[in-house]
Parts: C-alpha cells; structure tokens; sequence
C-alpha cells in the first residue's frame, strides 16, 4: 500500500504490535491464544496484520456512561 510516496508496513511483528497496541509481546501472545487476533504465519515467524489491530482496537472501545 503506498501513502503520501511511502510503503506503509502491513504486518507487524509480535514485538511491533505490542508497541502498537501498548501491551507486553506476552499479552499479545495470550491475545494470539486465546483467539482474539487472528495472525499469519511465515515459517516459524508469528506476523499480526494492523488492519486486525485496528478492528480489535475498534470492537473494544468503550464509553463512559452515568
């Protein structure tokens, strides 16, 4: 995907989404587990896709009711 003449990554790493998402690479691991994040696999390497980040992200919003 190209923006503003960048490539713009698609697949992160579990150390990268974890700084995407602001959890530890281990609560992402457990995410990963317990089904919550789909994920590719490329060999032995565990890849999440950001558009999945960013539904995740986007299902669990919540607001703050009285």
């Amino acid at each position: 995907m190209l923006k503003r003449d960048k490539l713009v990554k698609r697949l992160y790493s579990i150390n990268e989404a974890a700084l995407y998402l602001g959890h530890s690479e281990c609560a992402v691991r457990e995410m990963i587990w317990a089904g919550k994040l789909p994920y590719v696999k490329d060999g032995k390497r565990i890849l999440l896709d950001i558009y999945d980040m960013d539904e995740w992200i986007d299902k669990n919003k919540t607001r703050f009711t009285y």
